[in-house]
């Protein structure tokens, strides 16, 4: 009788302690997943945090080189060098209401033409030349149908200018903003002064994309 109760609890016991070794192997498998997920996520925001880092670190190597490059005409003041922006105040540039160069403005362009042409020389990147204006309207009778063209014009010429200059015909291209992002209020003259103004760009080149695979032709 004794024999036929141990042989029962016996049973009874081992599909018990089955599924709590069953439940256990479920816990300790997620533990496992949770841990390499846990894992999986600290590689990733190392590898971005790591990127990111580089990426900053050739930002500020592009600024340095930039103002190595141009650092005659950053002395003297006849340009400003706002993260990596190449500022030139229109007035110098241009008369009121005009895209044709002044002698000083063309000057100025001949003595960045060098530096330039040896920092794109050095780094794959192109130059884009933006045309910006204040908000006041061009004024009745101009050649200009509104500030869009006349920013246009402004940068288009600047742009041909560097090129005469020497600089690659594929590192250069222009844009125009008009009045928009201005950087200052045009509320002054002061300020619109500011806005009115032209901006050489350094920025990365273009990749191309790969021509398509051309499959041969069966004879």
């Amino acid at each position: 009788m004794d024999e036929q109760l141990e042989i029962e609890h016996e049973s009874t016991a081992a599909p018990a302690w089955a599924a709590f070794g069953d439940l256990m192997a479920g816990v300790l498998g997620a533990f496992v997943l949770v841990l390499a997920a846990a894992l999986v996520g600290q590689l990733d925001l190392a590898t971005r945090l790591q990127a990111e880092v580089q990426q900053r670190m050739a930002e500020q190597s592009r600024r340095e080189a930039l103002e190595r490059a141009l650092a005659g005409p950053l002395a003297d003041g006849r340009i400003t060098l706002v993260e990596g922006r190449i500022g030139i105040n229109s007035a110098v540039l241009f008369a009121t209401g005009s895209d044709q160069l002044l002698a000083e403005g063309r000057a100025l362009l001949g003595a960045l033409a060098t530096p330039l042409r040896t920092y794109l020389a050095q780094r794959d990147e192109i130059l884009m030349v933006s045309g910006f204006t204040d908000d006041r309207g061009v004024v009745a009778g101009m050649q200009f149908a509104d500030n869009w063209d006349l920013s246009a014009r402004r940068a288009l010429n600047v742009t041909r200018a560097l090129l005469a200059d020497g600089l690659p015909p594929d590192a250069v291209f222009s844009a125009a903003f008009g009045s928009q992002q201005p950087v200052a209020p045009n509320d002054t003259a002061a300020g619109r002064a500011l806005n009115r103004r032209v901006e050489i760009a350094p920025t990365p080149r273009p990749r191309r994309a790969a021509a398509p695979a051309v499959s041969a032709s069966a004879p």
